[in-house]
């Protein structure tokens, strides 16, 4: 592989004194005090209207500044999800505008209907508390089935069965015929195979941040400034002025350093309606901050799926066809849409479509009035890898066979081609996915540990588990993949570094750090990154998202750190024309081929800066649009024990090995695989936002009910990678911040099979649904 001397180094976190030192500042440490405070009425039924409201006592509270209802506010409707805009020539492919700042149709429980600005929180809880609603209620369905039905009034007008997107990917009739079949599950059931089929059901998992939902807005110089703990700053610009029906320019969003997002913060919550409460009170300071409860089911979690899955499979191991359909619950809003349960099904598809003759993808996403549900870590992928891992564990299991070179017979292999991409444009070109699972199987002692736990018996049993992964990088082809990145060079010959993209915890500032010194031939740490996004200042970027940012955002950074390196050997040349042969930036100087040292950086950016005869102050912009991907393999192999009587699951050990293409950083790339491992297991075992179907209310909207695994949950962890050099990442790389949440919970089901020889379909594993498997199948 080429050799570089910044990227892949193991540097320090550029933001990592300020945070271990509190003096990063977030959303709230930036909000002046004393200010106004915003407070939301939420709806207490799942489905109907707002008759009237009475806000006369409200009003009356000593303090409050103003009560807003959803007859106050404007008709305009505005999409939420952190997605692209798209020029009229592309307008089929914008977000569906189905939101209102605040609304008298009601469609889940919690619906936003009326807001108080006080002078502060006492007094506008105060208030909440006396305004009276009357409403019209409607039937509550949560069932996206049964939603599909149709529902009379429709969750959403347009929408008449409620169904947002359908789907259908399925192997060409010509080729069926020519196998002798008639239809994909023609070729399922054939008896000549062996038929496997089960029905699997996904959560809603919530992103459970540690920053919760917060933004401040004030009036100043004609511009609505909006702060906030937001991925997508400039999205949330030209959200704000859609609500509000204001050019785009007269916004101004502010992001600082975010407490975590994981994708919730990809869509636009209260910014816009925080934006209209401030206009309405003369552009006075208005904070809006959730509290944890309403993070919990007033922002979006991962969508619960359900899944039907069948195969069939020859005595030579080789997988014959396969088929899944796919239910996704959106809840009353589109937000996200149809794009996260097609990730599932494509995903589902690609992991082992290399040999099987046939193949059936159909999928659905429905309204219900069930939560609002978004983008969550991996978007989709996690759901469609569970149901492909649970169907490749059980064939293994039942076969007799050993689960890894099962999957090893079937898994995609380099140079394999999207049959159903647009333009063939999801490829495998790079391949470490044979090296990642020899690496697992050795750092967990596979071969070993399947000698050791086999045929258990008694209460507490030991097993082992596998599972594969792949994931597309970044949203190409199916969405605007662009960047912008701006350098300038400093007086003392370090560098200015601006990105439209954000860092939210996961050490993308200091990757675009290497990638900038790489590119320009100095050190990292002479560049200086400005981490905070103003769209008043800051290159257009669409945000952090679908693990792009290293490789779209990356590649408009390489873009400018090139262009900034040619300027600064023109204006060497321009000013030392006595030099021989081609000159190089090394060593924070400039050099001639014979090796003359020409002139030290800080002393040519003074004369960039302040030569008398002609000032060059050097600045460049970089630009990328992607129309590419990269897809990421990987494996996690894990160790557990289960006591079976108390339905209770150790995880011991989890291994996750990855090709993530090139490393930008090897520290913080462990850093990712550590934190995906955790959630992962909090997806696999415990965490489900728990919903009433007959009323739409999440019950379990609190820290103390909804399971996070803390640090005494989480085992040893072991991430490696095995670096590949992809040709369409900028350095090589692929994507990193997401894949790691993929595999482990499949992992976790596997090992749970081994152990006990119980199937489980259903995610997340808790004790019950444990319980009620280990007694279905006799071991209690």
């Amino acid at each position: 592989m080429e050799k570089y001397r910044e990227v892949g180094r193991q540097v320090k976190r550029v933001d990592a004194r300020d945070k271990v030192t509190g003096r990063a500042m977030f959303t709230d440490d930036l909000c002046p005090k004393p200010c106004l405070v915003a407070k939301i009425l939420h709806s207490t039924i799942g489905n109907g209207r707002v008759v009237s409201m009475d806000v006369t006592q409200a009003k009356a509270v000593p303090g409050v500044v103003g009560v807003f209802t959803c007859f106050d506010v404007p008709k305009t409707t505005f999409p939420v999800a952190g997605h692209p805009w798209y020029a009229a020539s592309a307008a089929a492919k914008r977000d569906v505008a189905d939101r209102r700042l605040l609304d008298d149709r009601v469609r889940i429980y919690g619906d936003n209907i009326a807001a108080v600005v006080a002078e502060d929180e006492v007094a506008a809880n105060r208030a909440l508390r006396k305004i009276k609603v009357e409403y019209e209620e409607y039937p509550v369905t949560y069932d996206p089935r049964e939603a599909m039905r149709g529902t009379n009034p429709p969750v959403q007008e347009g929408k008449p069965d409620n169904v947002v997107g359908h789907t259908l990917a399925v192997t060409p009739e010509d080729r069926l015929r020519a196998m002798g079949y008639s239809s994909v599950e023609d070729a399922v059931r054939d008896p000549r195979y062996h038929h496997f089929a089960f029905h699997a059901f996904t959560g809603e998992q919530s992103q459970a941040h540690i920053e919760v939902c917060v933004s401040y807005c004030y009036e100043e110089n004609g511009k609505l400034t909006c702060v906030s703990s937001t991925q997508i700053p400039h999205i949330c610009r030209r959200i704000i002025g859609q609500a509000l029906g204001i050019p785009w320019g007269s916004v101004r969003v502010i992001k600082p350093y975010i407490g975590g997002g994981f994708g919730t913060k990809q869509d636009i919550h209260f910014e816009p309606l925080n934006a209209w409460l401030c206009h309405q009170v003369g552009g006075r300071c208005v904070k809006l901050e959730l509290s944890r409860e309403e993070c919990f089911w007033d922002t979006s979690g991962r969508q619960p799926k359900d899944f039907e899955v069948e195969a069939s499979v020859g005595d030579d191991m080789r997988l014959h066809a396969r088929s899944i359909k796919a239910w996704s619950n959106t809840g009353g809003y589109i937000h996200h849409g149809h794009a996260l349960v097609l990730n599932s099904v494509n995903t589902f598809r690609w992991l082992y479509h290399t040999q099987e003759d046939a193949i059936r993808c159909e999928a659905w996403t429905v309204h219900t009035n069930g939560p609002h549900t978004g983008a969550m870590r991996a978007y989709g992928v996690p759901e469609g890898i569970w149901c492909a891992e649970c169907l490749m564990g059980d064939i293994a299991h039942d076969m007799g066979w050993d689960g890894v070179e099962f999957r090893m017979r079937n898994a995609i292999v380099p140079g394999y081609v999207d049959e159903f991409s647009p333009s063939n444009t999801i490829s495998y070109r790079t391949d470490g996915l044979r090296a990642c699972v020899e690496r697992g199987k050795r750092l967990i002692g596979w071969d070993e540990k399947r000698r050791e736990y086999a045929h258990q018996e008694g209460p507490i049993r030991r097993g082992v588990g596998v599972a594969l992964l792949v994931y597309k990088t970044a949203v190409a082809p199916f969405a605007l993949e662009t960047s912008n990145c701006q350098i300038t060079l400093n007086q003392d010959g370090t560098f200015q570094l601006q990105m439209g993209a954000t860092e939210i915890g996961q050490g993308a500032d200091t990757v675009f750090c290497q990638m900038a010194a790489e590119a320009i031939g100095v050190r990292t740490e002479d560049i200086h990154i400005v981490s905070t996004q103003d769209t008043d200042v800051a290159p257009y970027d669409p945000g952090a998202y679908a693990s792009r940012q290293t490789f779209v955002s990356g590649a408009a950074c390489k873009d400018a750190g090139q262009k900034m390196r040619g300027r600064i050997l023109e204006l060497a040349a321009r000013l030392y024309p006595d030099y021989q042969g081609e000159l190089d930036l090394r060593d924070h100087a400039v050099w001639d081929a014979a090796g003359n040292r020409l002139v030290d950086l800080p002393e040519l950016a003074l004369e960039a800066y302040y030569n008398l005869h002609g000032t060059d102050q050097i600045s460049t912009r970089g630009q990328a649009t992607v129309h590419q991907n990269a897809l990421v393999t990987g494996c996690t192999f894990c160790d557990v024990t289960v006591d079976v009587p108390l339905a209770q699951v150790t995880v011991n050990k989890i291994v996750s090995v990855q090709d993530n293409g090139r490393l930008m950083n090897p520290k913080l790339v462990e850093q990712q695989m550590h934190g995906g491992m955790a959630q992962s297991i909090g997806f696999a075992l415990s965490e489900e936002l728990l919903v009433d179907p007959k009323t739409g209310r999440v019950r379990n909207a609190t820290l103390l009910d909804y399971k996070v695994p803390t640090a005494m949950d989480v085992p040893e962890l072991i991430a490696e990678n095995v670096e590949t050099q992809d040709p369409m990442g900028p350095y090589g790389n692929k994507a990193v911040g997401e894949t790691p949440i993929i595999s482990p919970a499949p992992a976790i089901r596997d090992a749970i099979l081994n152990a006990t020889g119980v199937k489980f379909y259903e995610m997340p594993m808790t004790p019950q649904r444990l319980f009620e498997g280990f007694k279905r199948e006799g071991l209690i």
